[in-house]
């Protein structure tokens, strides 16, 4: 997750610039950058690693300037250096950026076809040359703005310097936050409010598709069809926690509503775009050998796990055994030479499934890990470092970190098909494809998020809930159930639909909600077989499918939520939305306490 601040200033702003990206180091600490305009001139300042290497380059060039902007990076796309740090600049313009250009490789090679050259490998570069491309055909920094956002497909924040106009920036957002702060005689863009805490206590949170030109007077904001509105300035709050929950009520819902963006920079990290391929960090062992797949996690990690055993079946031929990690020693599994022991964990550091890594290490498997802390006891022992890129999950009940590594194992699942000769060219190029839809698809999910919210209180009430799915959309329904259980404290349980005839449809009457999943496809018929079973028995449905899937069999249903028609292979990171988002709605009705969940703690570091 990388950090923005931008000062339109009264003086000069390099030394504060730097102190926000200190506030936000913690999103990024592979590079950082800043660009002042001054006299006609950006001038620009970055360097590889941590924030304080920017500072020396900083002492041993000064730049001056009244107006600038800063980031700091966490390398998802492209190597770590300085051609890729931010901010990126041409000769008209330069800029930082938070998210990922989805359509960025069509972009390039229409602007590689035009004569424009790229110094870097990102695709922040390409906004870049198309907003310089309009400023140099004579539009004003505005119009060039409004002419290249509807072309950008992704996520983003975006802060925009001009070398002809030392008095103003533009920022604008679209899955990605960005915040404006209001000062004397100043005004500041910043990624969140904590970066803005020292320069001022007023600020507006931008809404979705928002652009804004920030000038030293105060701030006009834009709305997705370019019409200037009024978005309310708030008080930030006095602690840092009020501070990182932003506009947000609970970090819970914070965390869900910034997986269209974590998603994004975690599948930067994986995916080579420019020539459409899986790509993983470099190692010293050949995966290709590679004869069994050992997986072993707690809770919402094993879940993502579960989806991930189907991906490496079906694309790979792998063979996979997974594991809870409190389980796993205690059965003394037979670890046979060439299999790759797979650990995911949020912190790096859950005590179960360390301990089951150690057993494995010692039995001579391959270890890999699915990790959120890079610097993590996981992590420092394994083979194989498979970042996700999440950022700080602060509710207790994990969210994004789940997308994330679903995100990470299906580029290992497909990286492996092709290691194993189980995936063409083209058909890999298709599974990129299909991934690089992902953000999007999580945007479009998000946005149903005031239906599930006015359902809540049809859930609410309940003692038990059951969730059904089939294939991957099973173990989405056991991480639902898990998701109503942790905050709610109702009773739930997630079963593969076709079990329901085998005991659980004893369970139904017509107080026990059932939600279901089921995106239209090859499962579906079944899943509504199983569900009809349900209905048949009194018992009251939530459908959640997408269009296909509800005019088919929503009629009837107590409520449906509608989620995009997507590719199945990314169905468990899109339909993850509405499950969490039904969990936190139906606590937030019954006032429980949604970021700290009674006898649950973030990381277990006890067995």
């Amino acid at each position: 997750m990388c950090g923005i601040i931008g000062i339109v200033g009264k003086e000069q702003v390099a030394d504060r610039l730097v102190d926000g990206l200190r506030r936000m180091e913690y999103r990024g600490y592979d590079s950082a950058g800043i660009c002042l305009v001054e006299g006609g001139q950006l001038v620009r300042r970055r360097a590889e690693g941590k924030l304080n290497n920017l500072v020396l380059e900083l002492a041993r060039h000064p730049a001056e300037g009244m107006i600038g902007i800063a980031h700091t990076r966490w390398a998802t796309h492209g190597a770590p250096n300085t051609a890729n740090a931010h901010p990126h600049a041409t000769g008209e313009v330069a800029l930082v950026h938070n998210g990922i250009i989805e359509n960025f490789k069509p972009l390039r090679d229409a602007l590689i076809a035009r004569g424009r050259t790229f110094e870097s490998e990102t695709d922040t570069e390409v906004v870049a040359h198309l907003v310089s491309e309009q400023v140099e055909a004579g539009l004003s920094p505005q119009d060039a703005v409004k002419a290249v956002l509807p072309t950008l497909r992704g996520a983003f924040a975006l802060a925009i310097a001009f070398r002809s106009h030392d008095d103003m920036l533009i920022g604008a957002r679209l899955g990605s936050p960005l915040v404006v702060g209001y000062g004397e005689g100043e005004t500041y863009l910043g990624s969140d409010a904590l970066a803005l805490a020292p320069l001022t206590q007023r600020i507006t949170y931008l809404e979705e598709g928002d652009w804004v030109v920030i000038t030293r007077e105060g701030a006009t904001i834009f709305d997705v069809d370019n019409q200037q509105v009024t978005r309310p300035i708030v008080a930030s709050g006095a602690t840092a926690a009020a501070i990182e929950k932003g506009e947000f009520r609970h970090f819970m819902q914070k965390e869900i509503f910034e997986q269209p963006t974590v998603v994004a920079q975690t599948l930067r990290s994986y995916l080579r775009r420019i020539d459409q391929t899986v790509a993983l960090p470099q190692i010293d062992f050949d995966l290709s050998s590679i004869n069994r797949v050992t997986i072993v996690a707690c809770g919402t990690s094993f879940y993502a796990g579960m989806v991930a055993k189907y991906w490496f079946e079906q694309f790979a031929r792998l063979p996979v055994d997974i594991d809870v990690a409190s389980e796993f020693r205690y059965r003394d599994p037979v670890l046979e030479p060439g299999g790759l022991a797979l650990f995911i964990s949020q912190s790096g550091e859950t005590a179960d499934t360390l301990a089951a890594l150690r057993h494995c290490k010692a039995a001579g498997q391959t270890i890999a890990v699915v990790v959120n802390v890079p610097t993590s006891s996981m992590a420092r022992e394994a083979d194989l470092l498979l970042p996700t890129h999440a950022g700080p999950e602060i509710g207790v009940a994990s969210t994004k970190a789940f997308t994330c590594q679903l995100a990470v194992l299906a580029a290992l699942a497909a990286h492996l098909a092709v290691k194993r000769g189980r995936l063409s060219r083209e058909e890999e190029a298709e599974i990129v494809g299909h991934l690089a839809e992902t953000p999007a698809a999580l945007n479009a999910a998000l946005a149903h998020d005031g239906e599930i919210a006015a359902m809540a209180h049809l859930i609410a009430p309940a003692r038990d809930v059951l969730y059904l799915g089939r294939g991957a959309d099973y173990p989405l329904a056991l991480e639902g159930a898990l998701k109503l259980k942790e905050i709610s404290y109702i009773h739930a349980e997630g079963y593969a639909s076709g079990e329901m005839k085998h005991g659980p449809i004893a369970l139904i009457d017509e107080a026990v909600p059932v939600i279901v999943l089921a995106p239209s496809g090859p499962l579906f018929e079944k899943t509504v077989s199983n569900m009809q079973e349900v209905r048949a028995r009194g018992g009251k449905v939530v459908l959640i499918s997408d269009a296909a899937g509800i005019a088919e069999a929503g009629e009837g249903c107590l409520a449906t939520i509608e989620m995009p028609k997507v590719h199945p292979l990314i169905a468990p990171l899109v339909y993850a939305v509405p499950v969490q988002l039904l969990a936190y709605h139906v606590a937030v009705a019954k006032g429980t306490d949604v970021d700290q969940p009674r006898n649950l703690a973030k990381s277990v570091t006890v067995e």
